[in-house]
């Protein structure tokens, strides 16, 4: 009796402290797993995505936006957000979109060469009704999830939307018995410790239940003490008490980590099929399944990233185990073995890391309070993965030419819609792996010749404003050795390639970036005139008038510059630039903080310089565009600094306009000119870019006039004069003195 009295004491003790703690636990719980049943971060879309006759655009790069889009890989097609892969066609069943639920058959054609797959979209069938259809637009694709504490990139699923050979593949390698333990495993716990005692598989290393994992990673400090592990126990049972065991599966493949890519940790499987296999992860296979929940016991060492052969013999693992637990077969075990792991090296450039962190950073600034909205941008995943591809591959040849020097060259590129000012591609180094900093909004260098266009501007504002008619595209200046005084001190500056020309119209002088022209036009426009310019686009570093101002001597950023550009197709327009087009929280809109357009030049004054830009393009030192295939009407301008330090071309259709700048961190001279080193890759992603697009030329504002003159007296052209051109004038500023130079 008294020994019943002794004991009842300590028992009430140990049952009190066991309430206590259920009721704690309970309560963190609660208020953790509600949110994270409850999403409390933004998600980031792209732009929908739109497939249209005539498209450019192959069986291979449909399935990889349909993998961003999360849609399904299916023998056939029944539902919604599924795809068939045939014969040169494509099933689709859009999700969303104007064409939702609707059967359509996507048909290709041409091919670039022979054996190779076709290059275009061919046409668009409705199945069911039987039609035709130009153009579908389907669903914004999700780019990630941005977490507000630390670096994280994960792409939470729901447990039905995750197949069942990757939930097996978890269960088989980490807790076969998850479905009949109340949170922890005693008999998993007696293997891990006849295992240690003794040995034993390779593929039972521990005995935490996947219930023990997620008390261990969620609430719990990575101490290895006795008594972190009881209460690590005691949380897991009360875990298995306030949920389902579907819902701590799904929490628990949402948030396993599963390694590192650049700075970012990924979590949850759905990221990893993601990152490592740039594929939806309804769409993994077999071998990809095994593959990415064998990364779990190590994810730093088992990385297919880090060591590829240690991730597929740990895949081989897996999949032993999987079909011991009677998943599946052994000849299907047999067969993933024999796979060859492949992974996706540039699934985080695809995702846009550079833009992301934009958006994140203009979530923090201008919407601090946002919580869990939901972000749609402006970025068209197609065409960044065209910027990434001409991007790496312009790269790729730089460094083969500079091999030698022992030179590193970095590389930004801005492409915009200059109509709306909406970035659509967006890259900030040759790799977010190794370098997060951000080149295209962040690296301000010197703009060099790519200014220039501006100080023609100037000149041609001030001259309108005091009613000459002296300057003009078909006005003369001599390129020739000149010295420049100013403020008692003297500069002579030379052009680029060291050579002259003599007379020579402001038009060649712009197309060939002739330094000693582009100096002499900021001198008549006044100094202080080009400086007012610049500060009215609001773009880079304010510059001092000085004559070096008309070669770009001042700093600003690739996204500064693209901003600057968007007045040129916008007839004086600034369209300043923006990357959310929608912010939605809890189905309601939240209003946008987005700067108005600014008209900072007159229509036709802008248009006379966007005509000259064409020459750049066409006959200038950006005519190696036109050699490399490029047929499109556009105007541009290369850009190259002192010491051959930065290269620039930017360049613009009416529809696209895209900046590129190569350099070297560190600042020293690059050894390339922008034609060299800039061009080739603005070419190669607008020639992608604007393929199967209409030609579409600059049309002229009221006020402007055209002439025929010879090109290279600026005068009107007379029947004997070989290089006639059609020149542009702000109407009663046009020659009317005829050429005599080709009389015969």
């Amino acid at each position: 009796m008294y020994a019943l009295v002794a004991l009842s004491g300590p028992l009430l003790v140990i049952c009190a402290a066991m309430g206590y703690h259920y009721v704690l636990f309970s309560r963190m719980i609660d208020t953790r797993i509600s949110g994270e049943l409850q999403r409390t971060n933004p998600r980031v879309f792209a732009r929908p995505f739109d497939l249209h006759r005539g498209q450019a655009l192959s069986p291979r790069q449909l399935i990889e936006r349909l993998n961003d889009l999360g849609y399904a890989h299916r023998p056939r097609s029944h539902d919604p957000g599924e795809f068939t892969v045939g014969q040169d066609a494509l099933v689709i069943i859009p999700r969303d979109g104007n064409h939702r639920g609707r059967t359509l058959r996507v048909v290709f054609a041409g091919r670039a060469a022979k054996g190779g797959e076709p290059t275009r979209i061919d046409r668009i069938e409705e199945v069911e009704p039987r039609g035709v259809t130009e153009r579908v637009t389907l669903d914004p694709p999700l780019i990630t999830a941005l977490i507000t504490t630390g670096r994280e990139k994960r792409r939470d699923v729901p447990l039905q939307m995750i197949p069942k050979r990757m939930v097996q593949a978890v269960l088989a390698i980490e807790d076969r018995r998850f479905f009949d333990h109340p949170g922890i495993d005693p008999i998993g716990i007696a293997g891990a410790v006849f295992r240690n005692a003794f040995g034993g598989k390779q593929y039972l290393a521990s005995g935490s239940t996947i219930t023990q994992q997620l008390v261990k990673n969620t609430f719990l400090t990575p101490e290895k003490t006795l008594r972190r592990k009881m209460t690590e126990w005691f949380m897991s049972v009360v875990l298995e008490r306030r949920l389902s065991k579907e819902e701590i599966l799904q929490l628990y493949l949402n948030d396993v980590s599963l390694g590192q890519r650049g700075s970012f940790a990924i979590h949850g499987v759905g990221e990893a099929a993601r990152l490592f296999f740039a594929k939806d992860i309804s769409n993994v296979s077999l071998a990809e399944a095994a593959t990415i929940a064998g990364v779990i016991q190590s994810p730093s060492r088992l990385s297919p990233f880090n060591n590829t052969e240690r991730a597929r013999e740990r895949r081989n693992v897996v999949l032993r185990a999987m079909a011991e637990s009677g998943f599946i077969t052994e000849e299907d075990a047999g067969r993933a073995q024999k796979e060859p792991l492949v992974v996706s090296a540039r699934a985080l450039e695809a995702e846009a890391p550079y833009f992301v962190d934009l958006i994140s950073q203009e979530l923090q600034s201008k919407y601090p309070a946002a919580g869990a909205v939901d972000v749609y941008t402006t970025l068209d995943v197609h065409l960044q993965r065209l910027a990434q591809d001409a991007l790496r591959e312009g790269l790729l040849r730089l460094d083969a030419r500079l091999a030698r020097r022992g030179r590193n060259p970095q590389a930004a590129l801005v492409s915009v819609d200059p109509r709306t000012g909406e970035v659509l591609a967006l890259v900030g180094g040759r790799s977010y792996n190794q370098s997060q900093f951000n080149r295209a909004t962040n690296a301000r260098r010197q703009p060099g010749s790519v200014f220039k266009p501006f100080v023609y501007l100037a000149a041609f504002e001030r001259a309108h404003s005091e009613g000459r008619t002296d300057l003009t595209p078909a006005s003369v200046v001599w390129d020739e050795p000149t010295a420049f005084t100013f403020n008692e001190q003297t500069w002579t500056p030379n052009n680029y390639d060291g050579e002259y020309d003599g007379p020579i119209t402001l038009r060649r002088a712009l197309a060939q970036s002739r330094n000693i022209a582009a100096v002499k036009v900021a001198q008549s426009a006044g100094y202080e005139e080009v400086a007012a310019l610049w500060r009215r686009v609001g773009a880079g570093t304010p510059p001092r008038p000085y004559p070096a101002i008309a070669l770009g001597v001042f700093e600003a950023s690739p996204f500064e510059i693209a901003t600057a550009y968007t007045m040129f197709p916008n007839a004086g327009t600034i369209r300043p630039l923006r990357t959310i087009s929608r912010l939605v929280s809890r189905g309601k809109d939240i209003p946008l903080q987005n700067p108005a357009p600014r008209a900072v030049a007159r229509p036709d004054t802008t248009f006379l310089v966007t005509n000259m830009m064409r020459s750049v393009i066409n006959e200038g030192t950006g005519a190696s565009a036109r050699a490399a295939g490029f047929s499109l009407d556009a105007a541009g301008k290369s850009g190259t600094t002192n010491d051959l330090r930065d290269a620039w071309f930017v360049g613009f259709t009416p529809e696209l306009l895209t900046v590129v700048w190569v350099g070297l961190d560190d600042n020293r001279p690059l050894g390339l000119s922008g034609s060299q080193a800039a061009l080739p890759i603005w070419t190669a992603f607008m020639s992608r870019a604007l393929a199967g697009r209409p030609n579409t030329g600059f049309p002229a504002p009221d006020g402007v006039a055209f002439i025929d003159i010879d090109r290279d007296t600026g005068l009107v052209a007379a029947p004997g004069c070989p290089r006639i051109f059609r020149e542009a004038f702000l109407a009663g500023t046009e020659p009317v003195e005829i050429c005599h130079v080709h009389d015969f």
